[in-house]
């Protein structure tokens, strides 16, 4: 199946977050959405709905979102994870597919961890407590804070990810803009985001 087989009618973070309740997994909301969590409500539209978990905790994530079918996308192609586990360990994204209404409803990010820690893909030292790592709305739906968004949105910076770099500087401290602007230098030296975050 190509993923453009099927369109996408993703579902909202509310609707994820009830559908996980009580599963013991330190998933949040992830990319786009995370900084529209953090800024307080939606800002843009949203095409998809990606949410983070450890890598090897997407069982159970797979088993609570059971309506729907996860499929490896790698290549433009996307193959059912029954078929496709040995590729998993090479690809980090996972659509799930209702079949019923043929639309994708989410994308889980299988990312890497150390124990209780979270390691970023990109540069394996980078990583956070899933404490420091997670922030939550008032309402309780947990998310990726922007700084860890941001250092994935800076690898292509479209216009999208300059509009939520904006929207999010004047929100964070000194100390967070500083922690962004390290890790950007890190991952990407000479970035030309650097002169905005120091």
């Amino acid at each position: 199946m190509h993923p453009d087989d099927a369109e996408w009618a993703a579902w909202s973070p509310a609707d994820v977050a009830r559908r996980l309740r009580g599963v013991d997994v330190p998933w949040r909301v992830s990319a786009g959405w995370a900084i529209d969590l953090f800024l307080g409500g939606e800002r843009r539209e949203h095409d998809d709905l990606e949410i983070a978990a450890p890598a090897d905790r997407f069982d159970d994530i797979a088993a609570a979102l059971g309506e729907v079918e996860f499929h490896v996308v790698t290549r433009g192609v996307a193959e059912p994870v029954n078929a496709a586990r040995a590729l998993m360990a090479s690809v980090h994204q996972t659509w799930g597919l209702d079949r019923r209404a043929n639309v994708w409803r989410v994308d889980v990010f299988r990312e890497p961890f150390d124990g209780d820690r979270w390691v970023a893909r990109r540069d394996e030292s980078i990583r956070l407590s899933y404490d420091e790592l997670i922030e939550h709305t008032a309402d309780g739906i947990p998310y990726e804070r922007p700084e860890v968004v941001l250092l994935f949105k800076a690898k292509h910076a479209r216009a999208k990810d300059e509009a939520d770099l904006a929207a999010v500087l004047p929100r964070l401290s000194a100390d967070r803009r500083r922690l962004l602007a390290g890790w950007i230098e890190q991952v990407h030296p000479g970035h030309f985001w650097l002169p905005d975050l120091r």
